[in-house]
């Protein structure tokens, strides 16, 4: 099944190459486009199955030169190479089979981060705030864009929600597992005793919604305009420049009032209510799935505690994968790619399970 797979990917990868070089294709800028983007997706999937047949020619010459009358120290520089062949045929394998999963939709989109502060009061705030750290951080060493759509920050520096966008290729692959309870444990600024106290912030990421993915029929929005109100500055009191939207058949309210331009937070607010309406459309389908399997990770599952952050031990243990790391210093100033990584790899390693017992 994965090389009548990989063969037909390989025919259809030489069909766009042959395309591309037709004129008529060429005078075509927007045809042109359509066919290189086509084509560059497959090229990556041909050139490791060109190494594997490749692998696979040379371990058939190498097994032939067994046959033949050779010395006691060529047999042995021959059964050498066959180790590593093999060797090297299993992991141009697996990597084939990981190349042919599924891919979701939405992992190169942009994404919108709402963390808001849960049990803890204050305490809660100030870690939601260290988690929007973290995250800002992470994008920025990954040469993402971060734009604040909305913010109702505390007195202490803290947060009782702040909703982000996180623009960059390939955002939603790397933050979707992000979705879930964090839970920190450490002494909070505001305890004069010194005792250790356990607080929670939830964090759901969304994948951009573009227009075409969610439609918005006017005549299901409620807008409502009012003066804002924070830390946002003079002009934040004196117009009314927020913006408050709901969508009528669904009950969902979305506010902005971060710009001074009441247009500029309509569009923010709109651009949140796109995603979460994506994002419950997609919590029904996964909804049905669920029922006949549940994959080892599961960016929409928020119900469950799935981080927690020890200040004292400076430790870090994911529950889901049950990783446990002893730099929380590290990880809170953004060095989040050991935990992604491996939250990536669980993924892959259950669909790759998945795949295997459909018999593919």
């Amino acid at each position: 099944m994965v090389f009548e797979k990989l063969n037909a990917i390989t025919k259809k990868y030489e069909e766009l190459g042959r395309k591309l070089a037709d004129p008529e294709v060429v005078a075509n800028p927007k045809e042109m486009q359509k066919l290189a983007k086509a084509h560059a997706d497959l090229a990556g999937i041909v050139s490791v199955y060109q190494k594997y047949r490749q692998v696979e020619s040379d371990l058939e010459v190498a097994r032939g030169l067994l046959e033949e009358p050779l010395s006691e120290e060529e047999v042995a520089l021959v059964k050498k190479d066959l180790v590593e062949l093999e060797k090297k045929e299993r992991e141009l394998l697996q990597e084939l089979k990981l190349l042919l999963l599924p891919k979701d939709p939405d992992d190169e989109k942009n994404v919108i981060v709402e963390i808001r502060a849960g049990t803890g009061g204050e305490e809660a705030a100030l870690f939601a705030g260290d988690l929007f750290r973290m995250y800002t951080r992470y994008a920025e060493a990954q040469g993402w864009k971060v734009e604040i759509l909305n913010a109702n920050p505390t007195e202490l520096g803290g947060f009782k929600e702040i909703i982000f966008m996180v623009e960059g290729k390939g955002a939603y692959n790397r933050l979707k597992f992000e979705s879930g309870v964090h839970r920190v444990q450490r002494v909070p600024v505001t305890e004069a005793g010194g005792r250790i106290h356990t607080s929670a912030a939830s964090v759901i990421v969304l994948p951009e919604a573009e227009e075409v993915d969610v439609e918005l029929d006017p005549n299901d929005l409620r807008i409502d305009v009012f003066r804002a109100s924070g830390h946002g500055g003079q002009h934040v009191n004196t117009t009314d420049s927020a913006v408050r939207i709901t969508h009528l058949p669904t009950g969902i309210v979305v506010s902005c009032q971060d710009e001074k331009s009441q247009l500029k937070n309509r569009e923010k607010a709109l651009k949140v209510l796109r995603a979460r309406l994506l994002d419950q459309m997609r919590q029904e389908q996964q909804e049905e799935l669920a029922k006949t399997r549940r994959s080892l990770v599961r960016s929409g599952d928020r119900s469950e505690r799935i981080r927690t952050y020890n200040f004292p031990q400076n430790r870090v243990t994911d529950h889901r994968v049950g990783l446990t790391l002893h730099r929380l210093d590290a990880v809170i100033a953004g060095d989040l790619e050991e935990i992604i990584s491996t939250l990536l790899l669980s993924e892959q390693t259950e669909k790759l399970k998945q795949a295997d017992g459909t018999g593919g």
